[in-house]
């Protein structure tokens, strides 16, 4: 065929197709009825134009010389229209609907190929594998006529994702079946119900898996491919063929599965990935891409309609309507027997019976179904009557669904009230009308007095404003509960959040990663809060401070092996998150004061903003630890944030300028080049120097102090530096005797068995009791704030001691000393259970050096300091023991809490009584 006529051709048709949306629109007709119509015409005219002049009969002949095959469709339009579905889709909602969708994709397609073929073999003669390979052709459903009508009548927005998402995935289940069937009727196959099952899920899953690889890896190449949006945009466009073809070809898995997890994957994270800017000129270009496919597929399969069903004859006819009804039955049996089964496991959510009758209705077949049985046609192996029972029947039934199923949607959906507005929208809509129209009516005013326009024509356009404002001001907001104009402001203010971090990344003031971690954690809160109100936002905000998965996978591999550079960076990336949520936490509470009030009333928006307030403090807990240890990097953070807004607006006012032409296109670029100059300091990230090193940690113990330069060194190299988190557990019941813990930097707190804390700060150490075989009390020690520990092991103790003699007598002191302090708490305890104790105290005395501790064990001789222990408690002088105690054994503070006063004075001992248990796995939990 000449190149010039088939451009002609292509270029008629899309020309013809640019007038049919509208006439549509005036028709009341779904745009894919018009198209099944225009397309069943011109399939006729084709053959009959004789009468036509000659350019348009040039038009004609080159569409008569057209080779559409089946491959066309599956290979050209197929992967377009699955990608532009899956890309426009929100993954969140797909997967909170994610059973039904896949119950409607997979198990209703087997139910249908099952129904069908049982029901058409029972009554013809063509078999029943030709019947079962009807029933998986005509079992796959098209979305684009129903997705149309939905979104024209304004139908739930959950609606349309059950529907669209079915239709994404049992084309996959469709495709599975009939390859499997058409082999077995081509005499290649045997059909068993285990060998249909396997080749199934090995498409199924291989493709998805495929798919979500291909998909992942396009998002690693936006990064070298940022700032160009034209390439951007032309790799989305080879990753739909790509995914399609290579799965299809190369690894014998399902091609229409790979293409929907790519743009599933794509739709999700890519817009993180690419440059903001090019994110929303995709939409656009997919949305004409999609376009182009949907209608041209339409048009050419409808063209071979005619030709499909010229040999049709009245015993075929019939058996086409047992098959709609047939199908019909097939889809009821899933949508109102499987459905609400499905609703009783943890997969299930509810679909209400108005959305299932419409499901039911709208389950309408398209191109794809007749690309298959075109495919049959194909198929010299298959049997001359079955491929005319196949071509007439699938083209048939797709007729009818159309123009039945396809024309009465509407109406049905209308009679079902699906496309009006909840009672809360409606009174949302209405405040919000209200509050717009005011606003507007001032400004209009304004403007008719700055334009000198007469009263006369300011009356006319204030009555438009009254009249609407006399419809609305009825005081709806206050039919609304407290809870639920919470409920709804919380959703609205969480929308909001999502926009400013999007914000944010396209102000480049937060990278490509970030921006993934905070908006995957703004669609949670969303979701928390759409879920379970206002006890689901209070739970997401306590999660959101949480530390990740990273981060504790990074913590495990640090205490673990003693890694640190990746435990550095998922803490420089948790202190640069914490702050990105501040500022955005803090513009949220503007926000609301600013925005909600008018729109929710005073009241809910108190509650609003005290709720968010309650996240902020959250927020600025979690940023304080980090603080106080890290203060430089907290500095650098804030002026990299700073410089990035800074630039940011340096940026708009230039743009500004640009398009007010007060500067030239030259004068702008030169401009620019000079502000990326400028501010290219601040996208250096410097890494977080977590500072554990052993040798310089070992330098803040006191215990050390004194000892030679070879001895510090043999020491450094046996202790491990860690690094315990706000709360961590760092010792704990169970691995007693096994590693002991100096406090380089920090401190952490000793929980006693009756339920009292004692404080260990900088240059303390604990756990040593338990590796002299003198363990007597099995305390809990978790980290207070950010704390860098230096453990030693057991095997590392002995052989410490064993080399170092001074060392050994240091510790042995110290160890003397605990072991009588917990006698002396012992007897404390005892002695309390029989009389009132005084009101709790706290001791303060430095940390113990060498001489100190050996002037403690000149002390630990002297049985004159248990007698007056005994005494004090008996008497109720708690507080002159305590102090003489804590200042023999060393301790640095101790702080006391319980609820009972008797309780107070006998926990006032030292903290460094507390010895012999080592650190397990870190147990996380945000402050």
């Amino acid at each position: 065929m000449d190149v010039g006529f088939l451009v002609f051709g292509l270029a008629g048709l899309l020309t013809l197709v640019c007038f049919m949306p509208p006439l549509a629109g005036r028709l009341k007709l779904p745009y894919s009825v018009l198209l099944a119509i225009v397309g069943c015409l011109l399939g006729i005219i084709i053959h009959l134009h004789g009468w036509a002049p000659s350019w348009i009969g040039d038009f004609l002949d080159s569409l008569e010389r057209f080779e559409i095959s089946s491959e066309t469709f599956l290979m050209v339009f197929l992967p377009v229209l699955l990608f532009e579905t899956a890309l426009s889709m929100n993954v969140r909602r797909l997967m909170d609907d994610i059973g039904p969708i896949l119950m409607m994709a997979i198990v209703a397609v087997v139910v249908c190929t099952l129904v069908v073929g049982v029901t058409l073999d029972a009554i013809s003669s063509y078999g029943l594998v030709v019947c079962l390979l009807l029933g998986a052709i005509v079992a796959t459903t098209d979305p684009v006529a129903v997705v149309g009508i939905f979104r024209e009548v304004g139908a739930p927005k959950r609606l349309t994702t059950l529907v669209e998402g079915e239709s994404l995935f049992n084309d996959a289940a469709s495709i599975a079946l009939y390859s499997v069937l058409l082999a077995v009727l081509g005499g290649h196959g045997e059909l068993s119900a285990s060998g249909v099952f396997n080749d199934f899920v090995v498409h199924f899953i291989g493709g998805g898996v495929a798919g979500f690889a291909m998909g992942r890896l396009a998002c690693f190449l936006f990064a070298w491919l940022r700032g160009f949006p034209t390439a951007e945009i032309t790799l989305t466009l080879t990753l739909a063929y790509l995914s399609f073809f290579i799965s299809e070809h190369y690894l014998n898995v399902s091609g229409v599965v790979a293409t929907v997890i790519a743009g599933l994957v794509v739709g999700s994270t890519g817009r993180t990935r690419m440059s903001p800017t090019t994110f929303e000129y995709l939409s656009s270009a997919w949305e004409q891409f999609g376009f182009w496919a949907n209608s041209l597929i339409f048009l050419f399969a409808a063209m071979l309609i005619p030709k499909l069903m010229a040999a049709a004859d009245w015993q075929e006819l019939a058996l086409v309507a047992v098959l709609f009804v047939a199908t019909l039955a097939a889809r009821a049996i899933v949508v109102f027997g499987l459905l609400p089964l499905l609703g009783l496991t943890r997969l299930g959510t509810k679909v209400s019976r108005p959305y299932k009758v419409v499901m039911l209705w709208g389950g309408l077949r398209g191109a794809v179904s007749l690309a298959l049985a075109l495919a049959v046609t194909e198929q010299t192996g298959v049997p001359e009557e079955a491929r005319q029972f196949i071509a007439v029947a699938t083209t048939a039934f797709v007729l009818i669904t159309l123009f039945v199923n396809g024309i009465s949607l509407r109406p049905l959906i209308r009679m079902l009230g699906l496309n009006q507005l909840s009672p809360v929208e409606r009174t949302i809509r209405n405040q919000a009308l209200a509050v717009a129209l005011e606003d507007l009516q001032g400004k209009t005013d304004d403007l008719a007095k700055t334009e000198h326009i007469g009263s006369e024509v300011r009356d006319r356009i204030r009555a438009v404003f009254d009249a609407s404002l006399a419809s609305v001001h009825d005081g709806q907001v206050g039919q609304m509960s407290d809870e639920q104009r919470v409920a709804v402001g919380l959703a609205i203010v969480a929308q909001r959040e999502e926009e400013m971090f999007f914000d944010i990344l396209k102000a480049q003031i937060v990278d490509w990663r970030m921006a993934e971690s905070l908006l995957a954690r703004a669609e949670r809160l969303e979701d928390a809060i759409r879920i379970g109100g206002v006890e689901g936002f209070e739970k997401a905000i306590a999660a959101d401070v949480r530390y990740s998965t990273g981060f504790r996978l990074a913590l495990r591999v640090h205490y673990l092996f003693g890694f640190q550079g990746w435990l550095a960076r998922e803490l420089g990336q948790r202190f640069a998150n914490l702050m990105s949520k501040r500022s955005v936490a803090q513009r949220l509470i503007m926000f609301t004061r600013e925005q909600i009030t008018p729109l929710l009333g005073e009241e809910a928006t108190l509650r609003i903003v005290s709720l968010h307030q309650r996240r902020l403090d959250l927020i600025e807990n979690a940023m304080q630890a980090l603080n106080l240890q890290y203060p430089q990097y907290a500095q650098w953070l804030q002026e990299s944030y700073l410089g990035r807004v800074a630039r940011e607006l340096e940026r708009i006012r230039y743009r500004d300028m640009l398009e007010q032409f007060l500067i030239s296109g030259e004068v702008y670029a030169d401009l620019m080049s000079q502000l990326q100059s400028r501010w290219s300091h601040i996208d250096r990230h410097p890494p977080l120097d977590i500072e554990l090193s052993a040798a310089d940690l070992i330098k803040r113990v006191p215990l050390f102090e004194g000892l030679s330069a070879d001895s510090l060194r043999a020491i450094s190299k046996l202790l491990k530096p860690r690094l315990a988190l706000p709360d961590q557990r760092v010792l704990t019941k169970g691995r007693h005797g096994e590693e002991m813990c100096f406090v380089a930097s920090g401190a952490v707190a000793v929980h006693l068995p009756d339920n009292t804390m004692i404080e260990l700060g900088s240059g303390e150490f604990f756990g040593e009791l338990g590796l002299l075989g003198e363990q007597q009390i099995a305390p809990d020690v978790t980290s207070l704030g950010y704390c860098k520990l230096l453990m030693l092991s057991s095997r590392d103790f002995h052989a410490l001691l064993a080399r170092d003699e001074h060392l050994r007598e240091r510790i042995q002191v110290v160890a003397k000393q605990r072991l009588r302090a917990i006698e002396v708490w012992k007897q404390f305890s005892q002695a309390s259970q029989a009389a009132p104790a005084p009101a709790p105290v706290a001791a303060h005395t430095p940390a113990p050096s060498a001489a100190a501790a050996a002037e403690a064990a000149e002390a630990a001789g002297e049985e004159r300091r248990e007698e007056e222990a005994a005494k004090a408690a008996t008497k109720g002088e708690a507080k002159d023991v305590t102090a003489r105690d804590a200042h023999a054994l060393g301790s640095e503070v101790v702080v006391v809490r319980q609820a009972d006063g008797a309780e107070d004075a006998r926990q006032a001992t030292d903290r460094s009584a507390q010895g012999g248990a080592t650190p397990g796995e870190p147990g996380l939990q945000s402050r």
